[in-house]
Formats: structure tokens, sequence, C-alpha cells
């Protein structure tokens, strides 16, 4: 009995061997299982990263699809640059802008532009024909303003008649009741149709006329909507308005700039003191800015004083070429 026991006992030791070995061998298939799983995943995270730094083509496939992105936000913005600007920006905005004003008014131009200065004189107000005879004797070269025919001059528009060189003086309202009461003047009020009928009327009256200034006119020349209307409506029939500059406040500088044109205006009224001495001043301040810019425009009006006053300033007149408002304004 005893050698029965003996093998059996090694049999249950071959048996517990033979287990651990199977358990050895089937743990280590295990690790090497999950080393190998692992070192597959790490490898394929470095290839991934590689491909990214390497592989100029994706770069630059996400670069413009950004790009695109940005572009496509920017056209559907209606706010073109940012809202808040550095004090800087907006200087440079606006020299930006003044640029492209003053290229806006290429279609139009300046005529002054000479080996001398050039000085304009309009005289206003202008409705009699002794008025016009004055200006005549003058024997200089000096551009009357006639005013439309109103009560005390139902046939003002005649005076016109022979004379290459001259302006309307279109009443325009201001804010003084008193010349708000001359005839058909323009306000601000005015329909486009109403003012378009105005315009066909001079027009019918003037037909040889190419200038328009305003009589009076601070309140509709400060008025953009108005004059917006005005000055295309006058483009329209063939004149081109000089500002007589009656106020500060005028918007006509900007809606010439809008139409392409050259802005005109006066530069210096002559005649606001009505004696001699007072307009041979302005006269030589109006000579000044002449002199500065190359070319200036100066407003009177025909007093008698005025025209004595002119007919003695031959020697204050001496440095300046004294033309008429065609020379200074003309549109391509």
């Amino acid at each position: 009995m005893k050698p029965t026991a003996k093998k059996t006992v090694v049999k249950k030791r071959t048996r517990k061997k033979s287990q651990k070995k199977s358990h050895f061998k089937k743990n280590i298939f295990i690790v090497l299982g999950v080393f190998l799983m692992i070192s597959l995943v790490a490898f394929g995270y470095f290839l991934g990263q590689n491909d990214k730094k390497h592989n100029p083509k994706q770069v630059k496939k996400t670069k413009t699809v950004y790009v695109a992105k940005k572009k496509k936000d920017a056209d559907t913005n209606p706010i073109k640059e940012p809202i808040k600007d550095h004090p800087s920006q907006i200087k440079a905005k606006k020299e930006r802008a003044d640029r492209d004003t003053s290229v806006s008014a290429s279609e139009s131009m300046l005529a002054y532009r000479s080996k001398k200065p050039k000085l304009v004189i309009i005289i206003d107000d202008v409705h009699t024909e002794g008025q016009i005879n004055a200006i005549k004797a003058l024997d200089m070269k000096i551009s009357p303003s006639i005013f439309p025919p109103y009560k005390l001059a139902p046939k003002s528009y005649l005076l016109a008649r022979g004379l290459k060189h001259y302006l309307i003086h279109l009443p325009m309202e201001s804010s003084s009741q008193k010349f708000n009461r001359q005839y058909k003047t323009l306000k601000t009020y005015f329909t486009k149709e109403q003012i378009e009928a105005r315009v066909k009327e001079i027009r019918a009256l003037f037909p040889t006329a190419r200038y328009i200034n305003n009589h009076t006119g601070s309140t509709f020349t400060a008025n953009y909507k108005a004059m917006h209307m005005l000055y295309g409506i006058l483009r329209k029939e063939g004149f081109i308005f000089i500002d007589s500059r009656t106020t500060n406040l005028t918007k006509v500088r900007k809606i010439a700039h809008e139409f392409g044109d050259a802005y005109v205006a006066r530069d210096i009224f002559i005649d606001n003191i009505h004696t001699v001495p007072s307009i041979h001043k302005q006269l030589r301040q109006a000579v000044k800015i002449a002199k500065k810019k190359g070319y200036a425009i100066a407003i009177g009006h025909p007093h008698k004083v005025t025209m004595q006053a002119l007919a003695s300033a031959k020697q204050i007149l001496k440095d300046v070429e004294l033309v008429y408002i065609d020379d200074i304004y003309k549109r391509k």
C-alpha cells in the first residue's frame, strides 16, 4: 500500500507544476499582448504628430479654410472697421477721406494756375441798366451777378443780352424774414418739383447763363437735403453753382465734392463798409489771398462808392491778374 501512496503524491506534484507552467505562459502572453497594443497606439500617435509637423498640404488647407471664413464674415458684416479706434487711427482715416474727396473732384478743375495770381470780382444785386453801364465804364474784367425778374425789375433778364461773362444772383432762404419776402425766394421746404420748375424758369430767362450764386441763402445752403437737391437740378440744367458763403455752416463744399466738382466760393466781401478806404483795404486783403492760394474771389455790390473805389484801385491790383469767373472754374 505504501508504494501506491507515494505514486499518488508524485502525480499530484507533477500536475501542480504543469498548472504553474501553464499559468506562467498565459500571463506572459497577456503581458506581451498588452505591451504590443500600447506600442502600436504610441507608434500611431507618433506618426500622427509627425504628419502634422511635416505635411505642408495639411497646414495650408487649414489656413485656407480660416481665411475664407474670415472673408465671409467681413462681407456679411456691415461694419467694415472696428468701432473703437485709437485717436491716431481716426486722424489717419480723416486724412484718407480728404485725399479721396480731392480725387473725386477731378472731373472738374480750377483753372487758376498761371504765372500771376488771379482775382475775380463779382458785383451782386445787379438789376438795372445803369448798374450794368457803370460796371462797363470801369473797363475792368468784372463779373456782374444779375437778379432774376422781380417786382422792382420785371425785365432784369434783358440785362444779360450781349454779355458773355455774368452770373445769376438767385434769392435763397435766409434767417432774415425781410429777405425771404423777395419774389420767388427758394425755401428749404420746397418740393423737388417746385425747385425744378424754378430752375427751368431761370434757364428759359437766361439761356446763355453758366453760373449761379446765392443771394442771402444762409438757411438754404446750410440745409444739406435742400441744397443737395438744388445742386443736382442746377447741374442737370447746365448751371455751375458758386457759393457766396453767407454762412460758415454751408454744405456746398461737401455736396460739390460728392458730385465730383471742385468747390468754388467767395473769399471776401469788399464793401460791407461803404467808404473808399475800407473797400481798398478789403481789395488788398483779396490780393493777399490770391497770392497765397493762386486765386481769390471777391464780392461787392453796385454802390456808387464801390465803383469809385474800383476805379481808383489800379495800383492795389497791379500784382494780380483780374479775370472773369470763367477763367477760374471750368468743368471738363
